[in-house]
C-alpha cells in the first residue's frame, strides 16, 4: 500500500472495513497553509539575526499548527541553502518555536538568492518534504533578505509563481527593491513587514471552498431507501467546512417536479444544514423526470441569486442520488450542466440505469452505483476520491483571489496648473510619480493620463499614449507648470469627460475597466462644477478630489464620487500625508469590481421611506422615526443586498440620504435617529411622489430597478394632500414601484388607496404613535411583493408566451365552438414553429383545468389539432378569481414552460361569459405584478368593470354581445397585441429626439421630457440593439448625449429626467435639422446608417421656424432618415409635413401636455417603419436590379415630339426585367411643376407599365423648371415610400429628356441627386443647354445630345449599355488594397477639401470589408504621415468619417519620392494590412499639386517591381512627365487644371481601376502542391534596334524565331515577349499577348527594325524590369515560374547598366547577354546573371553558332527544376545528369539555377541567420538586413515548409525570433525590416555558435528536416 500511495503517509489502514469511518478525519482535505521561511544567513545579517529569529517566532505564533492545519519549514542561505527543518518535521507549535529559538546564524558570502529560491522550490515545496500543494493547500514563502543577490532571481522566482507559491519578500535598505518586487508574487507583496497582509491574503487564496447541490430521487421507488439517502447526505455534510465563504450546500428533491428544500445561501452553518436534512420527508410520486430536475437545478439553483459562486471560480458539484430510470430525456440537461462547468457525480441504486447515470455524470468514472440505497455508505470513499480529484483540478495553479477577474483601471490625473500653484507644482508632480509607481502599467493592466488646467485644459498625455511605467514617469518628471488664470474646474471636468474618458483616447470604460479621476485643486472654481461632476458620475467615473486650504471643501465633496473621497491638505507640499490614497483607490476599485460581478437577481430590494414632515405630524414624528428604525433593523442592508433611502416632505421634498449613500445598517439607523422634523403648513404629497420617482428611484441615486431589484416606497402620511396625487401615483405604478401607504390622523383613506399599488397595501392607524401595530401587516405586504419575480431584463425577448383562459361553465356550452374557433384563428397568427411563441390553454368554471401547458407542444399543427378537439368542461358557478390565481401559480411558471425569467413577454387572453362569484382584485393585481399582459374579453353577461380590473389596461378590456361575435374583435386584439409588444422583436434602430427648447415650450417642457422617457422605456436599448440621442435647440442646437453615449435604458432615462429647458426667443428648426444630420447621424456619433440600421428623428416642436427648413429636411430624407414631426401649440402644420418623411408622419397635439395622446400613433408609425426597414446590410447585399425613373419634359415646346418621347420610354422599358421583380419603373412629367404619372411601386408587371406609358398624355405648360423637377423626384420619387430600394443597395437611375434650357438653376438639385447616389442620364435636344445637361448628368459622358426627340432611337443603345455597365460595375469587383497618397503641401491648401471629397466619393463606391476592399490614406509634404493603415478600418462608414475629418498638413517642401518609398516600405506591408502576397491587387492613387523636390525614379520603380499599380492624378503645377514616370503606365497618369476639377476624372479613374482589376488575376505566392513543378518559363527577348544593327536585324529576327521554336507555348507552359530598344524601349508584344506559338512566330517574322540612336541599354533593362516582368504584363514570377531575359546588343551602352542589371538579379531574372564585337564584353558580363552567361559573336549573322549553347542553357533552367525522375528530397542531382549537362559544352551554374528556383520544389529546411551586431558592423547593418530579406523572399516559408530564425550577437547572443515564431514570409520580412543594430565592442562568435546550437537548433526526436545555418 505504501508503494502504491503517492507518499508513505498516504497509506492508511483499518483492521476491518467496518472501521472505515475511523480514517475519515485522516482522509479529509487540509484547510490550512504550508509556510516556508527563507532567511538570509549571510555575513551581512549576523548582527540583525536575532531580530529575524524573533520575527519568525511571532509569525509562527499566529499560525494554527497544533490542529494540523498549518505547517512550517525554515531554510537559511548565503552561498548555499541549508534546511533547518522541513514542513513535515514538526507537528506542534511548541516544537517549531523551540527550534526557531535555537537557530544559529549560518554565515557565509556572497548571497545567492536565486539559487536559494530554486532550492526551496525543488526540495522543500515537495510532497516528500511535507508540502500539501497537490491537495490544494496554499503554499507560502516568506523571504527575508538583507542584500542584493549575486545571481539572477528571474527564472527561480518565475518557477515559484508557476508552481502556485505565494511569495512575500521582505528586504532591508541594502536589498534591491526591484529584485524584491520580482521575487514577490505581486509587487505589493514586496514589503517591509506586513503581518496583516499575510493573514488576510492567505485567507482567501485557493481556499478549498465549493458549492455542492444534492439532488435526491423522491419518487415512490425510493420510499424505503430514503432514510439511507438522508443519512448519506448528512455524513457527507459532516465532513464539509460549511460557511458563507467556505463550503455551501443545497438539497433538492424531485419526482415529477423538483422541490428545493434549501438553497446554497440558505444556511451558513453545518448544524443548520444537518438539522434540516434530518427533517427531510420523502416526497413520493410515480413519475421520475430526472432530465427536468437536472435542468431545474441548473437554471434555478446554480445561480448567483441562489448562492452559487460559479462566476467567482468556486467549484460547482451536483451529487445525484437516483433509484430508477428517468421518464424524460436527460441528454440536453446533462450537457447543459457540463457546459457550465458543473461537476456531476451520479450515484445510482436499485433500478437506476447505469448508462443513463454515465451520461449524466461529468465523467463515466464519476458514475457510482450500489445495489440498494442502504448500501450508500460503501461509496463514501469513492465519492471522497472523486471530490478531491475535482478540487485538485478546479484549484487554480497560480493562486488568485477568486472573486476577482482582473484588477485593471484607467487613472486620469487632473492637475491645477493655474498661477496660484506655481511654487507648489513640484510637490504635485512628485505626488503623481508616487501614485504611478503603485500602478501596474507594464503588464497592460493599468493605464494613466495626465491633464493640466487653469482657464482651459491641456492634455499632457492620453491613456493610450504610453504603455510602460518608465515612459510615464519620464514624462511626469518633465512636466512644466501650465500657468494661467482664473481656474475653471467645471470646464476641465467636462473636458476630461468628453475627451479623455473616451475609447479613442484609450479609455476601456466600455470593456468594464474602472475609470478613476484624481483631481488636485488649489483654489475655488470660477465656474460651476455641478453638472460636469454629475456627468462624470453618470459615466461611472470614480473621482477623488484633493484640495488645499484655498480650495472649497464643499466643492471638492460635490466633485468626489463619495464625500469620503474628498481629501483636504493644507498645501500641496503635504501631499505625502495622503499617500494612503493608493490603498483607498485599490479598495474602491476592488469594491467596484466585485459589485459589478455581483448578483442581479439576489434576494434584495430598494426601499424608500417618504415621511410627512408637515406641521400636522410634529408630535408624531418621533414615532415615525422609531418605526423606520425598526423596519430597517430587520433588513439585510448592503450594497448588493437591501438599500434604503429616506425623504421628508411638506411643501417640498428633501432627501436625507439616497439609496447609495449608506452600505451598512448601522449608518442608516444612526442617521434616522438624528432626523429632525421639517415643518410646514402645506402638504404636497403629489409633488413629493413625483420627486422620488424622478430623483430617487434612478440609477444615479442607487436604484437597481432596471437590474430587476424590487422597488418599494413606504409613505407615512398624516394629512390630505394639497395637490393632486393621481398622475404621480400612476407614474410610480407604471415603473413597477410598489407603494405602501400608511395613513394616520387626518390622512385621507381614499387618497392613500389611490397612491398605494393595491388598495390592500393602504394601511391605517389612528395616531402615528400606533405605528407599531402595523408592523406585522407591513411585513406581510412586503413578503407578498418579494414573491413577485425579477422584472424583465435588458435581453432581447424571443417571442411571446400566450395563455388562453376560457370560460367553460354551463353558461357558455352553446357558444363554445365559437370560442374554439377564436383560439384557432389567434394561434394561426403566432410564430410557434420557429420556437418563438408558445401557447397554453386552460378551461375553468368552479375550478380550473389545464388542457395543455406552454411546453407541451412545439409545433403549430399540434396545438391546432388539440384546440379543434377541445370539449366543453361544464360546471358552475364561475370562479374567475380562483382561475386567474391558478394560471399565475401553475401556468406562468418555468416548469410549465414559461420563459418569463428569460425576458419573454407573458400574455393572458381571458374569455368570460358571466360575472365571477369570487373577487378578481387580488389575483388580477398579482398577475400585473408578475408582468403578465392580460386582455379580457367579456360577453354581455360579463361584468364590464370586472373585465377592466382584470385587464392590464382598461383599454385591453373588450366587450362583445356574444362569443359568436369574436371575429369582430380579433383584428383589434391582434393590433393591441402587436403594439403592446412592438418592442419585443423590432429590429434595432437609431432614434434621435430633437426637442424645441425655445421660450414658447417652457411650460410644456416637463411633458416633453416625460414623453421621451415613455418612448425610451419601450425601446430595447443596447449597443447592438436600439440607440438613442437627445438634442435640444432654440437659436442653436445642443447635444445632450449622442447615439453612442449610453448603452442602457437606465442611463438614458436618468439623463432625460435631468434635462433642463434651454430657453431662447429664436427658433431655428432648419439649422437644427441640418446639425443633427451632419453631427449626430454620423458613424463617429454612433449612427449605424451605413450598416443598414433604420434611422429615425422624432421632432417635438412648439412653434414656426425662423429659418428655412426645406433644404435640411430634404437632406435628411436623401440620407434615408425617417423624420416624425410632432407639433404643438403654434407649430406650423404645413412646415411639419414638409419636415416629416411622409405627410402622415406629421402628428399634432393642441398642447405639449397632450403628448401622451399621440403615443399610439407614434408606435404605429414606428412599427410600420420597423417592418419596412428589415433590409439586408448595404455592404453585403447584392443589388437585385435597378430603379429607373423617367423625367419627361412635358412643356409646350415638346408637344409635337411627345409621341417620340413616349416610344423611347416604351423601348427602354421593354429591355428591363420588371416581371421577375428585379427592375422597377416610375414616370414623371414636368413643365412649370412636376406630376407623377406612376411611382416605382405602382406597377409590378411590364405589361401594366407599357399600357400606362402608351396612354400618357402630354402635360403642357410653361416655362420649364428643370431644377425644381429634379428636386421633386429626389424628394418624392427616390424614397422608400414611393418604392425606391436605394437603402437595399439597388442602383437608382434617372433618365431625363429635356427639350429646352431650364428657367431655374439645376446646380443644387443635380448635386443633391449625385449625393443620393442616383445615376442620372440627361438627353437634350438642340434647344437644350448642353452644359446644363452635363451638370445634371452623373458624369459629363452621361449627357447625350440629339437634334430632336425623333432621333432618340439613335442613342437608345448607348444609354442602355452605359446604364448596365456603370450601375452594376462595382457589384462583383474583386477585392483590392487601395492607398491614397495626398499632397499636403502649401500648394494644395485651397484645394484640399476637393481632395478630401474626391477620396470620399471613391471610397463610397468601394465594397469595404476585412475580406473585401481595404483603404489607407497617407498625407505628405516634407515627410509622410499615415492617417490610417489598410487594416485600421473594416467599414466604409469608419473610413468616410475619418476622411471627412482630415486636416491639411501644410509644408513648403514636397518630397514625393520619399513619400512613395515610405508607402512601399511601411504601408504596402503585411503588418499594415496589405494582402499583396495573397495576390490581392495593390493600388496607389497619388493626388499631387506640384513637382517633387526629390527624385521619384527609384521609388516609382520599386513600387512597380512589387506589382503595385500606381495611378497618378496631377493638378495645378504638377509635372506631367513626372506623373507618367510615377504611374504604372503613362495612360494611368491623369490630370486636371485645378483640384476642384477632380470630379471630372472619376470616370477615367474608374476605367483605369477596372482595367487593372481585369488584368490582376490573384496570384498564389507559393506553390500549393507539395511536389508541384513549375509550368514553364517566361522568356523576354530584348533586341538592340539602334541604327547600328539595321543591316543585321534579319539575323536577329531569325534567331528569335528559332529560339521560340524550341519553347512549349501551345501547352501554356512557356510565354514569350519581345522588346526592341535604342534611345528608348518599345514593347512589340507582352508575355500575355499571345497564347500560341504560331501567333508569336507570325509577329516575329513581321518585326520591323526600330532605329534610333544612341543606345541606352541601362534604361532598356530597367524598362523591361518595371513594365514586362510584371503580373499585369503576364509575368508569372510570383507563381515561381523562372524568368529569363535574352539580350542581343550590338554596341556599348551610353548609360550605365549597373543598377538595372542588379535590379533584375534582385528580381530573380536569369539574364543571358549576347554581344557583337562592338559590344563591351565587360558590360555584357555585368548584365548577365553570371559571367558565363555572357556570350560573344563577331556579328549577329553568327548567332546560329551559339544558338545551341544558349538553347541548352535555357533548357537547363527546366532540367534542374523538373527532372524526369524526381530527386529524393535532400539528395544531389545524379552524376549522369551532371555529365549530360557538361557534355553539351554548357557552362551553366547549377548552384545559380537551384538557388534561384529552389523555392519551387526544394525540400523544407530550417534556416538560422546569425548576425554580427558588434560596433564593427554598425554602418553595414542595413546591408545585412537587406541580405536576409532577399534570401527570405526566395524561400517557401510555412509551418511545414521552410522555417527561419534570426539571432544577433556581440558579447552575448539575442534571439529576434525563433524557427517557430512566424509561419509566413510576410511576417518574417516585416520583422527583419524592423531589426535594430545591437552594438557592443566584444565579439564572442564561439559563444554565439554554441548558443544557437543549444537553444535554437534543438531538434525534437524523430524530426529530420534539413537545417541550414547562415552566419553574417
Amino acid at each position: 500500500m505504501q508503494k502504491i500511495s503517492s507518499d508513505p503517509t498516504y497509506a492508511l489502514s483499518v483492521s476491518e472495513l467496518t472501521d472505515l469511518p475511523s480514517v475519515h478525519e485522516q482522509l479529509s482535505q487540509p484547510t490550512g497553509r504550508d509556510v516556508v521561511f527563507l532567511l538570509d544567513g549571510s555575513d551581512g545579517t549576523r548582527t540583525e539575526f536575532p531580530a529575524v529569529r524573533d520575527f519568525v517566532q511571532r509569525m509562527v505564533d499566529t499560525l494554527s499548527v497544533d490542529d494540523s492545519r498549518d505547517r512550517v519549514a525554515v531554510v537559511q542561505y548565503s552561498r548555499d541553502a541549508a534546511v533547518q527543518f522541513y514542513l513535515n518535521t514538526y507537528t506542534t507549535k511548541a516544537e517549531i518555536l523551540d527550534t526557531v529559538r535555537g537557530l544559529r546564524h549560518k554565515g557565509g558570502r556572497p548571497l545567492y538568492t536565486g539559487a536559494a529560491l530554486q532550492y526551496v522550490r525543488d526540495n522543500v515545496f515537495t510532497a516528500s518534504a511535507g508540502s500539501r500543494r497537490l491537495e490544494g493547500v496554499p503554499q507560502v514563502l516568506i523571504l527575508l533578505s538583507g542584500a542584493r543577490s549575486v545571481d539572477s532571481v528571474d527564472a527561480p522566482a518565475s518557477a515559484l509563481k508557476q508552481l502556485g507559491v505565494l511569495t512575500f519578500a521582505i528586504g532591508t535598505r541594502n536589498a534591491d527593491k526591484r529584485e524584491m518586487q520580482k521575487i514577490a508574487h505581486e509587487p505589493t507583496h514586496a514589503v517591509k513587514v506586513l503581518l496583516f497582509d499575510l493573514s488576510s491574503c492567505l485567507s482567501s487564496v485557493d481556499a478549498p471552498k465549493k458549492d455542492i447541490v444534492f439532488l435526491l430521487d423522491g419518487s415512490d421507488a425510493t420510499r424505503n431507501g430514503f432514510p439511507a439517502m438522508r443519512d448519506f447526505v448528512e455524513r457527507v455534510v459532516e465532513k464539509l467546512n460549511v460557511g458563507e465563504n467556505k463550503d455551501r450546500v443545497s438539497v433538492v428533491q424531485y419526482s415529477r417536479e423538483p422541490e428545493v428544500h434549501f438553497y446554497l445561501n440558505t444556511y451558513n452553518t453545518r448544524a443548520d444544514i444537518v438539522d434540516t436534512v434530518r427533517g427531510l420527508r420523502h416526497r413520493g410520486g410515480r413519475t421520475l423526470n430526472t432530465g427536468a430536475a437536472l435542468q431545474y437545478v441548473r437554471d434555478n439553483v446554480f445561480t448567483n441569486s441562489s448562492g452559487s459562486r460559479r462566476l467567482q471560480g468556486v467549484p460547482q458539484m451536483l451529487i445525484l442520488l437516483n433509484g430508477g430510470r428517468s421518464y424524460d430525456n436527460v441528454d440536453a440537461p446533462a450537457s447543459a450542466l457540463k457546459q457550465q462547468g458543473i461537476v456531476v457525480i451520479g450515484i445510482g441504486a436499485g433500478r437506476a440505469d447505469s448508462a443513463e447515470m454515465q451520461k449524466i455524470s461529468s465523467d463515466p468514472t464519476y458514475a457510482l452505483s450500489v445495489s440498494e440505497l442502504t448500501d450508500l455508505p460503501s461509496v463514501h470513499e469513492q465519492l471522497s476520491s472523486v471530490m478531491s480529484t475535482v478540487l485538485v483540478r478546479a484549484t487554480p495553479i497560480t493562486p488568485t483571489v477568486t472573486a476577482m477577474v482582473e484588477n485593471r483601471s484607467d487613472v486620469v490625473f487632473l492637475l491645477d496648473g493655474s498661477d496660484g500653484t506655481r511654487t507648489e507644482f513640484p510637490a504635485v508632480r512628485d505626488f503623481v510619480q508616487r501614485m504611478v509607481d503603485t500602478l501596474s502599467v507594464d503588464d497592460s493592466r493599468d493605464r494613466v493620463a495626465v491633464v493640466q488646467y487653469s482657464r482651459d485644459a491641456a492634455v499632457q498625455f492620453y491613456l493610450n499614449t504610453y504603455t510602460t511605467k518608465a515612459e510615464i514617469l519620464d514624462t511626469v518628471r518633465g512636466l512644466r507648470h501650465k500657468g494661467g488664470r482664473p481656474l475653471y474646474t467645471g470646464a476641465a471636468l467636462q473636458y476630461v469627460r468628453d475627451n479623455v474618458f473616451t475609447a479613442s483616447a484609450g479609455s476601456r470604460r466600455l470593456e468594464g475597466v474602472p475609470q478613476v479621476l484624481i483631481l488636485l485643486s488649489g483654489a475655488r472654481s470660477v465656474d460651476s462644477v455641478d453638472a460636469p461632476a454629475s456627468a462624470l458620475k453618470q459615466l461611472g467615473v470614480l473621482t477623488f478630489a484633493i484640495g488645499t486650504r484655498n480650495a472649497d471643501k464643499r466643492e471638492m465633496q460635490k466633485i468626489a464620487h463619495e464625500p469620503t473621497h474628498a481629501v483636504s491638505v493644507s498645501e500641496f507640499n503635504d501631499l505625502p500625508n495622503v499617500q494612503h490614497l493608493p490603498d483607498l483607490l485599490q479598495k474602491v476599485l476592488l469594491f467596484d469590481l466585485s459589485s459589478c460581478l455581483s448578483s442581479v437577481d439576489a434576494p434584495k430590494k430598494d426601499i424608500v421611506f417618504l415621511l410627512d414632515g408637515s406641521d400636522a405630524t410634529r408630535n408624531g414624528f418621533p414615532a415615525m422615526r422609531d418605526f423606520v428604525e425598526r423596519v430597517v433593523e430587520k433588513l439585510n442592508v448592503g450594497e448588493n443586498k437591501d438599500r434604503v433611502s429616506v425623504v421628508q416632505y411638506s411643501r417640498e421634498p428633501e432627501v436625507h440620504f439616497y439609496l447609495n449613500t449608506y452600505n451598512t445598517r448601522a449608518d442608516i439607523v444612526d442617521t434616522v435617529r438624528g432626523l429632525r422634523h421639517r415643518g410646514g403648513r402645506t402638504l404636497n404629497t403629489g409633488a413629493a411622489l413625483q420627486y422620488v420617482r424622478d430623483n430617487v428611484f434612478t440609477n444615479s441615486s442607487g436604484s437597481r430597478r432596471l437590474q430587476g431589484v424590487p422597488q418599494m416606497l413606504i409613505l407615512l402620511n398624516g394629512g390630505r394632500s394639497y395637490d393632486n396625487v393621481d398622475a404621480p401615483a400612476s407614474a410610480l405604478k407604471q415603473q413597477g414601484i410598489v407603494v405602501i401607504g400608511i395613513g394616520a390622523g387626518r390622512a385621507d383613506s381614499a387618497e392613500m388607496q389611490k397612491i398605494s399599488s393595491d388598495p390592500t397595501y393602504a394601511l391605517s392607524v389612528s395616531e402615528l404613535t400606533d405605528l407599531p401595530s402595523v408592523h406585522e401587516q407591513l411585513s406581510s405586504v412586503m413578503s407578498t411583493v418579494l414573491v413577485r419575480p425579477v422584472p424583465l431584463s435588458e435581453r432581447q425577448p424571443t417571442g411571446r408566451d400566450v395563455v388562453f383562459l376560457l370560460d367553460g361553465s354551463d353558461g357558455t356550452r352553446t357558444e363554445f365552438p365559437a370560442v374554439r374557433d377564436f383560439v384557432q384563428r389567434m394561434v394561426d397568427t403566432l410564430s410557434v414553429d420557429d420556437s418563438r411563441d408558445r401557447v397554453a390553454v386552460v378551461q375553468y368554471s368552479r375550478d380550473a383545468a389545464v388542457q395543455f401547458y406552454l411546453n407541451t407542444y412545439t409545433t403549430k399543427a399540434e396545438i391546432l389539432d388539440t384546440v379543434r378537439g377541445l370539449r366543453h368542461k361544464g360546471g358552475r358557478p364561475l370562479y374567475t378569481g380562483a382561475a386567474l390565481q391558478y394560471v399565475r401559480d401553475n401556468v406562468f411558471t418555468a416548469s410549465a414552460g414559461s420563459r418569463r425569467l428569460e425576458g419573454v413577454p407573458q400574455v393572458l387572453i381571458l374569455l368570460s361569459g358571466a360575472r365571477s362569484v369570487d373577487s378578481v382584485d387580488a389575483p388580477a393585481s398579482a398577475l400585473k405584478q408578475l408582468g403578465v399582459l392580460t386582455f379580457a374579453i367579456g360577453t354581455r353577461n360579463a361584468d364590464k368593470r370586472e373585465m377592466q380590473k382584470i385587464a392590464h389596461e382598461p383599454t385591453h378590456a373588450v366587450s362583445v354581445s356574444e362569443f359568436n361575435d369574436l371575429p369582430n374583435v380579433q383584428k383589434v386584439l391582434l393590433f393591441d397585441l402587436s403594439s403592446c409588444l412592438s418592442s419585443v422583436d423590432a429590429p434595432k434602430k437609431d432614434i434621435v429626439f430633437l426637442l424645441d427648447g425655445s421660450d414658447a415650450t417652457r411650460n410644456g417642457f416637463p411633458a416633453m421630457r416625460d414623453f421621451v422617457e415613455r418612448v425610451v422605456e419601450k425601446l430595447n436599448v443596447g449597443e447592438n440593439k436600439d440607440r438613442v440621442s437627445v438634442v435640444q435647440y432654440s437659436r442653436e442646437p445642443e447635444v445632450h448625449f449622442y447615439l453612442n453615449t449610453y448603452n442602457t435604458r437606465a442611463d438614458i432615462v436618468d439623463t432625460v429626467r435631468g434635462l433642463r429647458h434651454r430657453g431662447g426667443r429664436t427658433l431655428n428648426t432648419g439649422a437644427a435639422l441640418q446639425y443633427v444630420r451632419d453631427n449626430v447621424f454620423t458613424n463617429s456619433s454612433g449612427s449605424r446608417r451605413l450598416q443598414g440600421v433604420p434611422q429615425m428623428l422624432i421632432l417635438l416642436n412648439g412653434g414656426r421656424s425662423y429659418d428655412n427648413v426645406d433644404a435640411p429636411a430634404s437632406a435628411l430624407k436623401q440620407q434615408g432618415i425617417v423624420v416624425i414631426g410632432i407639433g404643438a401649440g403654434r407649430a406650423d402644420s404645413a412646415e411639419m409635413q414638409k419636415i416629416s418623411s411622409d405627410p402622415t408622419y406629421a402628428l399634432s397635439v393642441s398642447e405639449l401636455t397632450d403628448l401622451p395622446s399621440v403615443h399610439e400613433q407614434l408606435s404605429s408609425v414606428m412599427s410600420t417603419l420597423n417592418m419596412s426597414h428589415v433590409l439586408c446590410s448595404l455592404a453585403e447585399r447584392q443589388p437585385t436590379g435597378r430603379d429607373v425613373v423617367f423625367l419627361l419634359d412635358g412643356s409646350d415646346g415638346t408637344r409635337t415630339e411627345f409621341p417620340a418621347v413616349r416610344d423611347f420610354v416604351q423601348r427602354m422599358v421593354d429591355t428591363l426585367s420588371v416581371d421577375d421583380s428585379r427592375d422597377r419603373v416610375a414616370v414623371v412629367q414636368y413643365s412649370r411643376d412636376a406630376a407623377v404619372q406612376f411611382y416605382l411601386n405602382t406597377y409590378t408587371t411590364k405589361a401594366e407599365i407599357l399600357d400606362t406609358v402608351r396612354g400618357l398624355r402630354h402635360k403642357g405648360g410653361r416655362p420649364l423648371y428643370t431644377g425644381a423637377a429634379l428636386q421633386y423626384v429626389r424628394d418624392n420619387v427616390f424614397t422608400a415610400s414611393a418604392g425606391s430600394r436605394r437603402l437595399e443597395g439597388v442602383p437608382q437611375v434617372l433618365i431625363l429628356l429635356s427639350g429646352a434650357r431650364s428657367v431655374d438653376s439645376v446646380d443644387a438639385p443635380a448635386s443633391a441627386l449625385k449625393q443620393l447616389g442616383v445615376l442620372t442620364f440627361a438627353i437634350g435636344t438642340r434647344n437644350a443647354d448642353k452644359r446644363e445637361m452635363q451638370k445634371i448628368a452623373h458624369e459629363p459622358t452621361h449627357a447625350v445630345s440629339v437634334s430632336e426627340f425623333n432621333d432618340l432611337p439613335n442613342v437608345q443603345q448607348k444609354v442602355l449599355l452605359f446604364d448596365l455597365s456603370s450601375c452594376l460595375s462595382s457589384v462583383d469587383a474583386p477585392k483590392k488594397d487601395i492607398v491614397f497618397l495626398l499632397d499636403g503641401s502649401d500648394a494644395t491648401r485651397n484645394g484640399f477639401p476637393a481632395m478630401r471629397d474626391f477620396v470620399e466619393r471613391v471610397v463610397e463606391k468601394l465594397n469595404v470589408g476585412e475580406n473585401k476592399d481595404r483603404v489607407s490614406v497617407v498625407q505628405y509634404s516634407r515627410e509622410p504621415e499615415v492617417h490610417f493603415y489598410l487594416n485600421t478600418y473594416n467599414t466604409r462608414a469608419d473610413i468616410v468619417d475619418t476622411v471627412r475629418g482630415l486636416r491639411h498638413r501644410g509644408g513648403r517642401t514636397l518630397n514625393t519620392g520619399a513619400a512613395l518609398q515610405y508607402v512601399r516600405d511601411n504601408v504596402f506591408t503585411n503588418s499594415s494590412g496589405s494582402r499583396r502576397l495573397q495576390g490581392v491587387p495593390q493600388m496607389l492613387i497619388l493626388l499631387n499639386g506640384g513637382r517633387s523636390y526629390d527624385n521619384v525614379d527609384a521609388p516609382a520603380s520599386a513600387l512597380k517591381q512589387q506589382g503595385i499599380v500606381v495611378i497618378g492624378i496631377g493638378a495645378g503645377r504638377a509635372d506631367s512627365a513626372e506623373m507618367q514616370k510615377i504611374s504604372s503606365d503613362p495612360t494611368y497618369a491623369l490630370s486636371v487644371s485645378e483640384l476642384t476639377d477632380l470630379p471630372s476624372v472619376h470616370e477615367q479613374l474608374s476605367s483605369v481601376m477596372s482595367t487593372v482589376l481585369v488584368r490582376a488575376t490573384p496570384i498564389t505566392p507559393t506553390v500549393t502542391g507539395k511536389n508541384r513543378q513549375p509550368t514553364g518559363r517566361d522568356v523576354v527577348f530584348l533586341l538592340d534596334g539602334s541604327d547600328g544593327t539595321r543591316t543585321e536585324f534579319p539575323a536577329v529576327r531569325d534567331f528569335v524565331q528559332r529560339m521560340v521554336d524550341t519553347l512549349s507555348v501551345d501547352d501554356s507552359r512557356d510565354r514569350v515577349a519581345v522588346v526592341q530598344y535604342s534611345r528608348d524601349a518599345a514593347v512589340q508584344f507582352y508575355l500575355n499577348t499571345y497564347t500560341t506559338k504560331a501567333e508569336i512566330l507570325d509577329t516575329v517574322r513581321g518585326l520591323r527594325h526600330k532605329g534610333g540612336r544612341p543606345l541606352y541599354t541601362g534604361a532598356a533593362l530597367q524598362y523591361v524590369r518595371d513594365n514586362v516582368f510584371t503580373a499585369s504584363a503576364g509575368s508569372r514570377r510570383l507563381e515561381g515560374v523562372p524568368q529569363v531575359l535574352i539580350l542581343l546588343s550590338g554596341a556599348r551602352s551610353v548609360d550605365s547598366v549597373d543598377a538595372p542589371a542588379s535590379a533584375l538579379k534582385q528580381l530573380g531574372v536569369l539574364t543571358f547577354a549576347i554581344g557583337t564585337r562592338n559590344a563591351d564584353k565587360r558590360e555584357m558580363q555585368k548584365i548577365a546573371h553570371e559571367p558565363t552567361h555572357a556570350v560573344s559573336v563577331s556579328e549577329f549573322n553568327d548567332l546560329p553558332n551559339v544558338q545551341q549553347q544558349l538553347q541548352s542553357s535555357v533548357e537547363a533552367v527546366i532540367v534542374e527544376v523538373t527532372p524526369e525522375t524526381p530527386t529524393a528530397p535532400g539528395t544531389l542531382p545524379s552524376a549522369e545528369v551532371l555529365q549530360a549537362v557538361l557534355a553539351r559544352g554548357r557552362k551553366v551554374l547549377l548552384f545559380d539555377l537551384s538557388s534561384c528556383l529552389s523555392s519551387v520544389d526544394a525540400p523544407k529546411k530550417d534556416i538560422v541567420f546569425l548576425l554580427d551586431g558588434s560596433d564593427a558592423t554598425r554602418n553595414g547593418f542595413p546591408a545585412m538586413r537587406d541580405f536576409v530579406e532577399r534570401v527570405v523572399e526566395k524561400l517557401n516559408v510555412g509551418e511545414n515548409k521552410d522555417r527561419v530564425s534570426v539571432v544577433q550577437y556581440s558579447r552575448e547572443p539575442e534571439v529576434h525570433f525563433y524557427l517557430n515564431t512566424y509561419n509566413t514570409r510576410a511576417d518574417i520580412v516585416d520583422t527583419v525590416r524592423g531589426l535594430r543594430h545591437r552594438g557592443g565592442r566584444t565579439l564572442n562568435t564561439g559563444a554565439a555558435l554554441q548558443y544557437v546550437r543549444d537553444n535554437v537548433l534543438q531538434t525534437p526526436p524523430g524530426v529530420g528536416a534539413c537545417k541550414a545555418f547562415h552566419r553574417c
